[in-house]
């Protein structure tokens, strides 16, 4: 089975599926991310947009995932926003057409949650004690600039099911992502404190800067 976790920049699709793995012996987490930042390094940075555009990185997801699903025994957990429905089809789509068990979830909040989340996540914090509370938002503008587009899209039917999470913890989320597919996850036995520096080194792995 695979988990696609869809959502907008910063609404807690990464801390989520980490959660979930945490959780879920023999699952793993496969980030398309990786191969997307790596595929814009390669081009001049003139050149560098939205990695999704590049026919190579929708065609390469479909093909990691096709042999993670199809040599690995556990499931597999995949954080990644997409929007476009075209997108959606040659990747979401492409691995249900392959005989693949796809699960996917769309967790949305308001705009005023993601924006916050965003401030906070990482280094917000610590930006925000250094240089001001909004050093954390202004190191995710281009986030920030893509939000309402995300919202309104990842609203539509064709991306449900869709999970609101404004009043949810992320393991919450979790519990209620693995409901819906039938899963079962160990019980959630960690403290408040520790949660938080958990996410919050999740948080820290998966800052991009560029």
């Amino acid at each position: 089975m695979l988990l696609w976790i869809n959502g907008p920049f910063g609404g807690g699709k990464t801390q989520t599926a980490h959660e979930i793995q945490r959780r879920l012996p023999g699952s793993v987490v496969c980030d398309p991310e990786h191969a997307g930042f790596g595929l814009r390094r390669m081009l001049p940075p003139d050149l560098r947009g939205d990695f999704q555009d590049l026919t190579s990185w929708r065609q390469g997801v479909v093909e990691v995932l096709d042999l993670a699903l199809g040599r690995h025994d556990g499931v597999v957990i995949v954080p990644m926003t997409v929007t476009d429905p075209r997108y959606f089809g040659e990747t979401v789509g492409r691995l249900r057409e392959l005989g693949h068990d796809v699960r996917h979830f769309t967790l949305l909040a308001e705009r005023g949650t993601v924006v916050r989340r965003l401030r906070e996540r990482g280094l917000g914090h610590l930006l925000g004690f250094v240089a001001g509370k909004n050093a954390g938002l202004r190191r995710e503008s281009w986030a920030v600039q893509k939000l309402d587009h995300c919202l309104e899209r990842l609203s539509e039917p064709e991306f449900a099911e869709h999970l609101w999470t404004d009043h949810s913890t992320v393991p919450k989320t979790a519990d209620r992502i693995a409901v819906l597919a039938g899963l079962t996850l160990r019980p959630n036995t960690e403290g408040a404190l520790r949660t938080k520096l958990r996410q919050a080194g999740v948080g820290l792995k998966h800052i991009r800067f560029d």
